[in-house]
């Protein structure tokens, strides 16, 4: 089973979203959207395991104590670069409790075997992926100007700054992604309650 690790988004926060993503995806109509139901701020990605290997992953999260986490929905921008595009993010202002969190999550994992995460933390909603291109959010060999979302970041230049709302989280979940035709769907097979 393919499986991550991440904070759920208030329903409020997804229908603002929701919203937004109607009005511009028709901008970028070769890019892969994200379903609104399917989005998250993904804490650590950790990828095919077995079941006997989820559920220890399972119980190692379970041990894991961090305080809730406040965030704030706005802004956008684009990984690795506006040039280069190959994904469309909308922001995530938060204190240091969520990176504390990610943290905290991949020193329990690294008991298992699970690589930690090399590049610093960056919270982001994922919105879009270029047509034909990688998801990765660093830079790879090769990247180079694209138009993916070029006509998004002129409609986008010309708006007010996005604001879609602050919630607080006060658990996180162990999800499972299964690949399908309309894309990936994500199911909580686990949650932990932060203080």
């Amino acid at each position: 089973m393919r499986i991550f690790v991440a904070l759920d988004i208030d329903d409020a926060i997804r229908q603002r979203i929701k919203r937004f993503m109607e009005g511009v995806s028709g901008f970028a109509p070769d890019a892969r959207w994200v379903r609104p139901e399917s989005l998250h701020v993904t804490l650590k990605f950790i990828g095919e395991k077995s079941q006997q290997a989820a559920e220890k992953i399972e119980e190692a999260l379970s041990s894991v104590r961090a305080e809730e986490v406040a965030m704030n929905f706005r802004g956008y921008g684009f990984f690795p670069t506006a040039k280069a595009a190959r994904v469309f993010w909308l922001g995530i202002e938060s204190g240091p409790q969520l990176p504390a969190l990610a943290h905290a999550i991949d020193r329990a994992l690294k008991a298992l075997g699970i690589l930690q995460e090399e590049h610093l933390f960056t919270p982001h909603l994922t919105l879009a992926r270029g047509a034909g291109l990688s998801g990765a959010p660093h830079r790879k060999k090769g990247d180079a100007a694209n138009r993916n979302f070029h006509r998004v970041q002129e409609k986008l230049a010309a708006l007010p700054a996005l604001e879609f709302g602050t919630m607080a989280a006060r658990e996180f979940f162990l999800y499972q992604s299964q690949l399908s035709q309309g894309g990936s769907r994500y199911t909580k097979i686990a949650s932990f309650r932060l203080t």
